[in-house]
């Protein structure tokens, strides 16, 4: 059967990605599979400056195993040392690169951008980080406003010269999810990523204190807990913009979990926290998915795409 499809103009080999924030910055995941298998790596997100991130304790798993909180708080070692030191052995993977951005003003994610404009060919695509909430407690989430996030898309665009296409990364924590993409795409993003994590607080109910690093700041909720919030957003988002490309990410932990967020409207579909647990989690969604459409009699992964819309 025919696993491909594209994102905007990007065809990918595979709908599955590796998820910004859980496949490292690097070859990490190589270990435990072939890279290039899948759809694309999309690395740890990165400013144009080194950053250290938050205090640990920096990861809490919630009740029941459903969810995590985190709040790494973008810790990584900016564009230019990515560049330099982790990028050349991921692309001897062969895999397909997309490189996360993020930045605290529309003149970080620029200068941030520039970096990548001036860094070798292989980058296939620009994702942009527009809504971590783990970032200062979430005060820099651009992706609640869609005139802030066409700020950042459009000096994106404008930065990288059109020379890779960019993707929108949301948030559901905004009034308009679909507004907010709308603008981004209308500012020149190809593709919006839905969704990213949700705003969380732990606290020790032992110690009477919290249970994450960043205090009351909290951390981003990830997990199977929050795929029907994810599911809803790329629903929303193609239902409303059939025409642009969504990508759906949020709790996927298996081949039905990806066929969910297909049928809601998302050409590809992302896997994150699910690698903690089990590093293989990507080839194990991307073979379940394959199992699923053999099994239900679908040629192509594109016959599902937007289908619950009667697409």
């Amino acid at each position: 059967m025919d696993v491909g499809t594209t994102i905007g103009a990007l065809a990918l080999p595979c709908p599955v990605l590796a998820a910004s924030g859980t496949a490292g910055h690097g070859a990490e995941l190589a270990a435990y599979g072939d890279l290039a298998a899948l759809g694309a790596v999309v690395v740890k997100s990165l400013a144009a400056e080194p950053w250290t991130g938050n205090p640990a304790p920096r990861v809490h798993g919630t009740a029941g195993g459903a969810a995590m909180l985190n709040s790494v708080g973008l810790q990584g070692p900016g564009v230019e040392a990515w560049v330099a030191d982790e990028l050349p052995a991921l692309q001897a993977t062969g895999a397909r690169v997309v490189v996360s951005l993020w930045g605290r003003s529309v003149g970080d994610f620029r200068k941030a951008a520039e970096l990548v404009a001036a860094a070798p060919d292989g980058i296939a695509a620009v994702e942009v980080n527009l809504s971590c909430p783990n970032l200062d407690g979430g005060r820099h989430l651009f992706a609640q406003s869609p005139s802030d996030s066409a700020d950042v898309i459009g000096e994106v665009v404008d930065a990288l010269g059109g020379g890779r296409p960019v993707w929108a990364k949301l948030t559901a924590v905004t009034a308009s999810i679909v507004e907010v993409a709308g603008a981004a795409a209308e500012a020149g993003a190809a593709a919006v990523t839905c969704i990213n994590t949700l705003l969380g607080l732990g606290i020790d109910v032992e110690r009477r204190s919290y249970v994450l690093g960043s205090g009351p700041a909290g951390g981003g909720l990830s997990g199977p807990a929050i795929h029907p919030v994810a599911v809803r957003a790329v629903h929303d988002v193609h239902r409303a913009l059939p025409d642009l490309a969504v990508i759906g990410v949020g709790g996927v932990v298996s081949g039905v979990d990806a066929v969910e967020l297909l049928l809601a409207g998302a050409s590809a579909v992302q896997v994150g926290t699910a690698t903690f647990a089990d590093p293989r989690a990507c080839w194990r969604v991307a073979d379940e998915l394959r199992s699923w459409c053999m099994e239900h009699g679908v040629a192509s992964v594109r016959e599902l795409i937007g289908a619950v819309h009667g697409r």
